[in-house]
């Protein structure tokens, strides 16, 4: 089945949201409560899969529904549908600051291997299924677990990353990059799991014991601040719940903050 063909316009800065143009009948497909607003005459329904498997029967969806599930998504995608006879607008946002990445995936050989949260949202006929890392070490160790996303079709997707977004276009070549760094590749790209190097290096180099490594002919993207590591940050300065910790303004607050090196 081919995607529709919407139109998009991303809006904002580092904190985007991608509004969608669909024509009469057009449909675009996103994770459940990634909406931000819609204009009048746009339907919307929480439904199991992405619609690529219409015939395959209750089964079939659920099954594939299921799947969804062990990359901790959620078991239904939301439909929005244009039942006017204009043309009108939905928009969606993503959980966290960052930048939204409109991927034609005619132009990515069909195929692309996302990290489990990066889907947004996608031209109906688009298929969202899972991958599993062709290496234990790579699952155990790559920080994305043995489970990726897999997307599949002829449309727009639109997928979301922290921080700035980079892309690399490797030409047979080898990029090592930090694991949570990873956003989205072409399946051509051969993905693994290695040691840093050195015990030194593993020990004190702030680096973590293993980095990813991409090596092949495709597209890459990355992201600057994966969103496990701006969460690790901000649980490691949080107040203690029950504790004694002083305010931002207070003087014994800021004497604790020297010390820690804040």
């Amino acid at each position: 089945m081919g995607c529709h063909e919407v139109d998009y316009e991303i809006i904002g800065d580092d904190m985007q949201i991608v509004e969608v143009e669909l024509d009469p009948d057009e449909t675009v497909i996103a994770e459940a409560g990634a909406m931000n607003y819609m204009e009048d005459g746009i339907e919307f329904k929480a439904k199991l899969g992405d619609g690529s498997d219409a015939d395959s029967g209750l089964l079939g969806k659920l099954f594939r529904a299921g799947k969804r599930v062990l990359a901790q998504e959620s078991l239904f995608l939301t439909h929005f549908t244009n039942r006017d006879t204009q043309r009108r607008r939905v928009a969606f946002a993503a959980p966290y600051p960052g930048k939204i990445i409109p991927v034609d995936m005619s132009k990515v050989n069909g195929d692309l291997l996302c990290q489990k949260d990066a889907f947004l949202c996608a031209a109906y006929g688009t298929r969202i299924d899972i991958a599993f890392t062709k290496r234990f070490g790579t699952g155990l160790f790559g920080g994305e677990g043995f489970i990726l996303e897999r997307i599949n079709g002829d449309g727009m997707v639109f997928i979301h990353a922290g921080g700035t977004v980079i892309k690399k276009e490797l030409k047979n070549e080898t990029l090592r990059v930090d694991t949570g760094c990873i956003v989205a590749f072409e399946e051509t790209i051969d993905y693994s799991i290695e040691l840093v190097g050195g015990l030194k290096s593993m020990l004190f180099g702030g680096e973590g014991l293993f980095l990813a490594t991409l090596r092949g002919a495709g597209t890459v993207y990355l992201q600057s601040l994966p969103f496990s590591r701006l969460a690790d940050r901000i649980i490691s300065n949080a107040p203690k719940i029950g504790g004694d910790q002083k305010g931002e303004g207070s003087i014994l607050g800021g004497l604790g903050r020297l010390l820690d090196g804040d």
